[in-house]
């Protein structure tokens, strides 16, 4: 699967720090993780820490595929507001996913402590309000999150042109968000594992699948076997094609990062990051190097082709926006890309076994906007099921909400 068109600026900045071996012999463990992205390199690290035998395998480079092109914008904020989710499965559930995620924040902090070059750093995040009749609907949302304790603050239209210097009938200011290098994150986690002893192959691909009463079997392309009592597919967009139907919806994004702007030029933009009501909506932060990374612009098509094609005029579309935005600030585009996206109907992830592997397979689909702070809030999910021990976002995240 063709996942990216383009540069993805941390490839370019990282290049390929180094290589894990293929694998050349069969293997056991307890846990083998499919996928070698941030979502798998988070969910090895949750059973590694907790004692288990832990295998990663890949079918390309560790971290080269849906990793390699993301934003990394950090934040609790789930692309479904936390009234539509309220109305779709309870107020209860919505506070829950909300909240799982928000402690996903500091708990990402200190999972990824002491690694080199992850640029880990809190910022505060605002969502502004594209159009006037978008005000009363995000206020309303404001409102709500408070309710239940959430560190949000109404900021209206004064308020927002005075803190932000830019044009919004209101927003809503986070205090709790990050950013980071989600490439270089990936690769020190599995170096960290592979230092305390878990297997790592890259360029390893799975042939087959075969759940068993005891363990899974699986087999690689070129007949190697491995034995694991649980798998955990965390293949990112690919993951789809396991399943019988599709349980997301296929999209493309598009991306930029600016050359580096002076400190005084970007004032809030250097501890901010910002994202609007809109749909397709755009979203901005910047790097430690005082870079823009922006997003947005997300199309119906998913053919490589056709988006390589796009990602010059998606890039200057999203330059117009922000310049809009933003006028003081001088932004000079020094790398593009565009890149597969799913998104769910309700906003929400994948965690958990399907009906069509039985128990011992869990996915983790980690889909949607802010798919690193699901990775993070749903890794130890997925141990639980595997210890047989219950959880309470099992429901939420699970196969089963989809059959409601």
């Amino acid at each position: 699967m063709d996942l990216e068109s383009g540069y993805p600026w941390w490839t370019v900045r990282n290049g390929l720090p180094g290589a894990f071996p293929p694998l050349e012999a069969d293997l056991r463990c307890d846990v083998a993780v499919i996928g070698a992205g941030i979502t798998g390199a988070l969910v090895a690290r949750e059973f590694a820490a907790h004692g288990h035998d832990v295998a990663v395998l890949d079918r390309r480079e560790a971290a080269w595929g849906s990793t390699s092109a993301s934003t990394a914008l950090l934040q609790y904020e789930i692309d479904t507001p936390m009234r539509a989710l309220a109305r779709r499965y309870g107020e209860g559930a919505a506070v829950l996913a909300y909240r799982a995620c928000l402690d996903a924040i500091p708990a990402l902090r200190a999972t990824l402590r002491g690694l080199r070059g992850v640029d880990f750093s809190g910022a505060d995040s605002v969502q502004y309000a594209s159009r006037e009749r978008d005000a009363a609907s995000l206020h309303a949302e404001c409102t709500l999150r408070a309710r239940h304790g959430f560190p949000v603050h109404w900021l209206g239209a004064g308020d927002v042109r005075a803190r932000y210097g830019i044009d919004a009938p209101g927003a809503i200011l986070n205090k709790v968000a990050a950013r980071m290098d989600p490439y270089r994150a990936a690769w020190g986690l599995l170096e960290r594992l592979r230092d305390a002893g878990a297997r790592i192959h890259d360029r390893t691909a799975i042939a087959a699948v075969e759940p068993r009463s005891r363990d899974v079997l699986l087999t690689t392309s070129n007949g190697l076997r491995v034995r694991a009592r649980h798998v955990v597919v965390a293949a990112g967009y690919e993951a789809q094609a396991w399943l019988p139907r599709r349980v997301a919806r296929n999209r493309s994004s598009y991306a930029f990062v600016s050359e580096p702007v002076a400190a005084d030029v970007l004032g809030p933009l250097s501890r901010t990051l910002f994202w609007e009501t809109a749909r397709p909506y755009l979203y901005l932060r910047t790097t430690a190097d005082r870079r823009v990374v922006a997003g947005g612009a997300d199309d119906a098509v998913d053919i490589p082709a056709r988006r390589d094609r796009r990602v010059a005029r998606k890039t200057e579309h999203l330059l117009g926006k922000i310049r809009a935005l933003f006028p003081q600030v001088p932004l000079q585009p020094a790398f593009a890309w565009g890149g597969t996206f799913a998104e769910t109907a309700d906003g929400l992830p994948w965690f958990g076994p399907h009906p069509r592997f039985g128990p011992r397979v869990l996915f983790a689909m980690a889909y949607g906007g802010n798919g690193i702070t699901y990775a993070q809030a749903a890794a130890p999910l997925l141990r639980a099921l595997a210890e047989r021990r219950g959880h309470p976002l099992a429901g939420l995240f699970g196969f089963a909400r989809g059959r409601r």
